[in-house]
């Protein structure tokens, strides 16, 4: 690389606001445009409007943007568009983790769907066996881990493969995961003649002295100083124990009250239970997932969109392009496995100008993946901790009279009650006994919170490097019984 383009990403050229550009613009081909016009693009983002006309002319591209900014797409349209649609690998993208590389490989799947354009996924714990079979069909675009493609470079498996971009997602992140040895050794099995693309959150200087290596004469784009989550959606963690989930995903549906919500999953056997357990609680919730038939999901995202349904329960492959206005909160029954999910669930708040509220629940283990998260997007998050409140005298005194009636009765009991006897009444010494029982700790409640204590939290985040100091926000007491909860089923 020629002096000239060595320039520090310090000072690349930062991306502009918005334009009123559109993707009409970049002069892309029909079958391309027609994907754009039917996912609803309109306006490209800062990334894209500066990356795409560069990739569209050939250039290598150092693009320096937070996860959220619509990466995917800056350098998915140029490529698809640029790749001569024929049989064999043309585009190569590189990704540091299995669930970012299907991510891509879906995204890239519906923009290039009308030009015929077949992806693969490589990555590990799937058949190693069809992966090759599906790339040997005639895929023009791969997106694979570095350890199962490097283990397919290696071996000699992959034969005439020659893709003509290549592309470097979340390099940081391939650093933070120890992959930088294998990204090299990768590029060595790839052809000299390419374009190559890297992207990164970060620019460490190993990153820099890779993309010395790999590049040639790059245009650098930087867009790290904008928002990339929207800032009318206000987010929250919540630290809890892992045992305290359900508990913890019902308080908050009490304290939040929300209108519309979308509680994301991992699993769809999880959002089936959480389904089912907060209807149980008397919450107008349903589940929405891959597993379920298609005329199922229709019924179900035509009620959630109508107003039938105030819940819906889905992992984040159902709920992907789900365009539903007025969803006020969206709550993460668990943490999500990449920056990108993270961006991706909380976007379906706080949309049209109207506010919303993003809910994360980790547990302390999980705490250090909520930090990467934070620091990929670039976002600002707040700690909530839920307050159980105090107990209604009812509630006392039925607890106290269970207490009572469990108990047995001590030698040591019997002797003292006969030396209270010779000093006082009997009815003022139950009186007396009561009263200092009802002072100790024996009938406070245990675990009255959902979130571990601030201190507590302030304590993990100065080890993990944050720099926000936790606000806590306290919550209402949970209503027993079926009233008080969420919406019923018959609200409406």
């Amino acid at each position: 690389m020629e002096n000239s383009t060595q320039e520090t990403i310090e000072s690349a050229v930062e991306a502009e606001e918005k334009s009123t550009m559109t993707f009409a613009d970049f002069g892309f081909k029909q079958p391309i445009m027609r994907a754009i016009q039917r996912m609803g693009f309109q306006v490209p983002s800062p990334i894209q409007e500066k990356v795409i006309p560069l990739i569209l002319e050939g250039h290598d591209v150092v693009g320096q943007a937070h996860t959220g900014t619509g990466k995917t797409a800056a350098f998915g349209l140029p490529a698809l568009n640029n790749i001569e649609w024929r049989n064999g690998v043309e585009l190569l993208v590189i990704t540091p983790t299995r669930e970012l590389a299907t991510q891509v490989s879906d995204e890239l799947f519906s923009l290039g769907r009308f030009a015929g354009i077949r992806t693969v996924s490589v990555y590990g714990g799937q058949s190693y066996r069809r992966q090759l079979d599906l790339i040997g069909r005639g895929a023009q675009v791969v997106v694979a881990t570095p350890g199962r493609l490097l283990d397919m470079l290696s071996s000699g498996k992959l034969e005439d493969f020659n893709p003509s971009i290549v592309v470097l997602d979340e390099a940081d992140e391939m650093l933070d995961m120890g992959f930088l040895d294998d990204i090299k050794e990768i590029f060595s099995y790839l052809p000299q003649q390419r374009q190559t693309l890297l992207f990164s959150a970060t620019m460490p200087e190993p990153i820099k002295d890779l993309a010395k290596h790999i590049l040639y004469e790059p245009k650098f784009v930087s867009v790290t100083k904008k928002e990339t989550t929207n800032k009318d959606i206000r987010q929250l963690y919540y630290v809890i124990e892992e045992k305290d989930r359900d508990d913890a995903i019902v308080r908050l549906l009490d304290k939040e009250e929300p209108e519309k919500a979308i509680i994301f999953c991992r699993m769809k056997r999880e959002v089936d239970r959480v389904a089912e357990l907060l209807q149980a609680q008397g919450v107008n919730a349903r589940a929405l997932h891959g597993d379920m038939e298609m005329r199922e999901r229709m019924e179900v995202i035509k009620g959630f969109r109508g107003g039938d349904i105030d819940i819906l329960v889905a992992t984040d492959v159902a709920a992907r392009g789900l365009n539903i206005e007025n969803v006020s909160h969206v709550f993460n029954y668990h943490i999500p496995f990449d920056p990108e999910s993270y961006v991706h669930r909380i976007g379906r708040t706080g949309r049209a100008g109207k506010k919303g509220t993003a809910i994360t629940l980790v547990t302390p283990l999980e705490f250090k993946e909520l930090e990467r998260i934070r620091q990929k997007v670039g976002t600002k998050m707040e700690y909530g901790f839920v307050d159980e409140g105090g107990e209604g005298s009812e509630d006392i005194v039925e607890r106290f009279l269970s207490l009572v009636q469990a108990a047995g009765i001590d030698d040591t009991a019997v002797k003292i009650y006969e030396k209270l006897e010779e000093e006082m009444a009997p009815q003022k010494i139950a009186y007396k006994l009561i009263t200092m029982i009802l002072e100790s700790d024996m009938l406070k409640s245990k675990g009255t919170g959902i979130g571990l204590s601030q201190e507590e939290v302030e304590r993990m985040m100065a080890l993990s490097g944050m720099s926000e100091k936790p606000k806590k926000s306290s919550g209402r007491r949970r209503r027993s019984g079926g009233q008080g909860r969420h919406r019923s089923q018959n609200r409406r």
